[in-house]
């Protein structure tokens, strides 16, 4: 072959790779960052022990990322990595699907505004905007300081599971039902203040970091964590009156019919 300025191809000039380049951290600087203390590697442990194969633990490992250091960073990344065994490109890409795993540092408490179409249609819109302006802050932003007293972050939520209670919206995931822009606004006056105002349902209200050691699996006080009414009359107002109007679902037959013969392909 001959080189468009007429020299043959053998006699063109040999590329030269580029000199290896290789990228040094701080001489002082440990790989994994020194947040994750004895306590947490142990606590590592005790997770990865539930699981026949430990990459199973990596959900729980990054909810205990989350604990201590108020959402997950690359630190986070590489230390779920290393206790695993996995590239920090496998935690990553877990990291990143997950709505629930914050990738810049929360407040003392995430408030978690449904925005789904029942609650959107009842309110949910207008008091994320209210609280939005209110905080000075949007989505997945922190008013205050990250992690001190009072700090709060808010987040549009999907489907939050309580339908029957919109518009509402949750606290470091305990419900909060039946909300308006003013109570809303008024719940998060409370959060600032110090105070932790109780839930509709469920457990007495604990922090965002205290809720992640939970979701890793770690109970530093289980009866107070279980704690609390889990139902409402709302919920059981379908039930209620099923039994008042006889109302009953179809038994089961015994034999379940055939299924009908699927017509023959031409």
């Amino acid at each position: 072959m001959t080189l468009p300025e007429g020299n043959p191809e053998i006699n063109a000039p040999r590329a030269v790779a580029p000199a290896e380049v290789v990228f040094e951290g701080p001489v002082d600087q440990p790989i994994v960052s020194p947040v994750f203390d004895e306590v947490t590697r142990q606590r590592t442990k005790e997770i990865i022990a539930r699981y026949p194969q430990s990459r199973s633990a990596l959900l729980p490992l990054l909810h205990l990322v989350q604990s201590v250091e108020g959402h997950v960073s690359q630190d986070g990344i590489r230390y779920c990595a290393d206790a695993l065994e996995l590239s920090t490109a496998e935690v990553s890409a877990v990291a990143t699907f997950y709505t629930m795993y914050k990738r810049t540092p929360c407040g003392e408490h995430l408030v978690s505004v449904c925005t789904n179409t029942l609650c959107a249609a009842l309110g949910g819109d207008a008091i994320f905007e209210r609280l939005s302006e209110k905080l000075g802050v949007g989505h997945e932003e922190t008013a205050g300081e990250p992690g001190a007293t009072g700090s709060v972050t808010i987040e549009k939520a999907e489907c939050l599971a309580a339908c029957d209670f919109a518009p509402m919206l949750q606290v470091n995931y305990e419900f909060y039902d039946n909300q308006t822009v003013e109570s809303a606004e008024a719940l998060v006056d409370a959060l600032q203040r110090g105070e932790k105002p109780a839930p509709t349902r469920g457990a007495a209200l604990t922090d965002f970091r205290t809720v992640e050691l939970e979701l890793a699996g770690i109970f530093p006080d289980l009866p107070a964590s279980v704690a609390g009414p889990s139902r409402a009359a709302e919920t059981l107002r379908g039930v209620e009156l099923a039994a008042e109007r006889g109302w009953e679902a179809p038994a089961t037959p015994d034999e379940m019919p055939a299924f009908p013969a699927l017509q023959e392909k031409k």
